[in-house]
């Protein structure tokens, strides 16, 4: 009898796969960011740096797109906060709220991280076919959002 993981080998599970993405487009964008400079940051970060916005996102918003706890996320903030790149200050349409707002390092960092990921994805369009491309986003997109949806299966 196999191992529970063999399968996972020759025929990988929608985790495994998406994990195996996520993974190597990590290792690629952040050894890329670490190369032009931004080497003080982390996958981990890209909880919070993936769903920045010039403007300023509240700290729940960025825990509801990225999935993440608010406590993890306010987590990373406050440890990109300590690399300058990021910065809280009041939501003008609640004083009692916060909006996390890129620093100039942070827009910086977002412009080369936009750029990079720019790259990998024409990469992929360009070995695939672009409408075979956007047709694996547009699905993958949807697989994402109704398992979303569905976080047990109780």
């Amino acid at each position: 009898m196999g191992s529970r993981a063999e399968p996972n080998r020759t025929s990988p599970d929608l985790g495994v796969l998406a994990g195996r993405l996520l993974f190597a487009v990590q290792n690629e964008l952040f050894t890329s960011l670490a190369a032009e400079g931004f080497d003080d940051i982390q996958p981990r970060h890209g909880a919070v740096l993936a769903y920045l916005d010039a403007d300023g996102v509240r700290a729940t918003e960025l825990a509801r797109l990225s999935g993440q706890h608010k406590q993890v996320v306010g987590s990373m903030v406050d440890e990109l906060e300590n690399l300058g790149y990021v910065r809280r200050r009041p939501d003008p349409a609640d004083r009692r709220a916060k909006l996390v707002c890129p620093t100039d390092k942070g827009l910086e960092q977002m412009r080369a991280a936009e750029r990079i990921m720019t790259g990998i994805q024409e990469r992929h369009a360009d070995r695939l076919g672009q409408d075979t491309f956007d047709q694996f986003k547009k699905v993958l997109h949807d697989v994402v959002e109704h398992q979303r949806q569905h976080p047990s299966s109780r």
